[in-house]
């Protein structure tokens, strides 16, 4: 998995336990760490983009794509959204971390095997 600017806002301290604990090997294991990844990208980039002006998108997708891990994008969404973009990412993303941590807890995530 690539860096990602806004990586160091989420924390998944007990995935990793939860993770093991729920998977028999590597693959299985990195097929868990992927598809929590996918999803916690995808919901911060969907948060991004409701919470930025439409007439923002295209600059924002353009300047994440030529460098996802800079963390100078901060910067431009500081600009251009009025909550506290940082702030906002921590708490749906524990919101949702926590929801995929029950769901690891309880075999509701699978892995294709």
């Amino acid at each position: 998995m690539s860096r990602i600017f806004y990586d160091r806002l989420i924390v998944l301290e007990n995935f990793g336990k939860e993770v093991k604990k729920k998977t028999s090997s590597k693959e299985e294991e990195f097929e868990i760490w992927s598809l929590v990844d996918d999803i916690l990208g995808h919901k911060v980039m969907d948060m991004i983009l409701e919470k930025l002006p439409i007439k923002d998108h295209s600059e924002f997708i353009e300047k994440f794509l030529d460098a996802p891990f800079d963390e100078m994008l901060f910067d431009f969404l500081k600009e251009k959204i009025e909550d506290n973009i940082e702030e906002v990412i921590k708490q749906e993303i524990g919101d949702l971390a926590y929801g995929l941590l029950e769901d690891i807890k309880t075999e509701r995530i699978h892995t294709s095997k």
